[in-house]
């Protein structure tokens, strides 16, 4: 072969290989957009829940004032758990907000247990189905969150998209996680 014919072929091969790499590149950072995405996705449906069930809760309230007035520290307790959720940013304050929401309320619904004819309350019972409701759609949202988050951590982790999300700033994730002390019942004090 001559010199010429073997640097055609070496500047065709480099070619190729870059070309390839361009392509693998493009379509590694294509895929990582479209996990980020889903994170983002799965994220929103937990704020939505917490939304919901932070729009039940006042009716809620003024529901129970009129029969337990004097439990004026629940009704406190949970109008700074909402501020503190509403104001949340990161992922561990969204967490531990509501997890202190999830613990006011528990204590609401006892006190409510102490008084029959509120229990009978028709509007008592539906707002209380509505956020059993709301809670139960919340921990789902919750777990679809950590496994897309699962999966967009494990994809930016592995040979050789790490390369790419390095270049492309694409940064893991934190799971939702329980707050400390979560895995115990609330103490309702009287």
């Amino acid at each position: 072969m001559k010199k010429g014919s073997l640097l055609i072929f070496g500047l065709v091969a480099i070619v190729a290989i870059a070309i390839i790499l361009i392509f693998s590149g493009i379509g590694t950072y294509n895929k990582l957009v479209a996990q980020d995405e889903e994170v983002q996705t799965a994220l929103s449906q937990i704020d939505n829940q917490l939304q919901r069930r932070n729009d039940l809760i006042p009716n809620l309230v003024e529901t129970v004032k009129g029969y337990a007035a004097h439990e004026e520290e629940i009704f406190t307790s949970i109008a700074e758990s909402r501020s503190k959720l509403a104001g949340a940013g990161t992922m561990g304050e969204r967490a531990d907000a509501s997890s202190d929401l999830s613990n006011a309320l528990s204590r609401l619904l006892v006190v409510a247990e102490n008084y029959p004819e509120l229990k009978a309350n028709e509007n008592f019972r539906q707002l209380a189905d509505e956020l059993a409701g709301t809670e139960n759609r919340i921990g789902i949202a919750r777990m679809e969150y950590n496994e897309t988050v699962r999966g967009y951590n494990t994809a930016i982790k592995r040979f050789p998209t790490v390369i790419f999300a390095g270049i492309f700033g694409f940064e893991r994730y934190d799971y939702f996680e329980a707050a400390e002390g979560a895995e115990k019942a609330p103490e309702v004090n009287f």
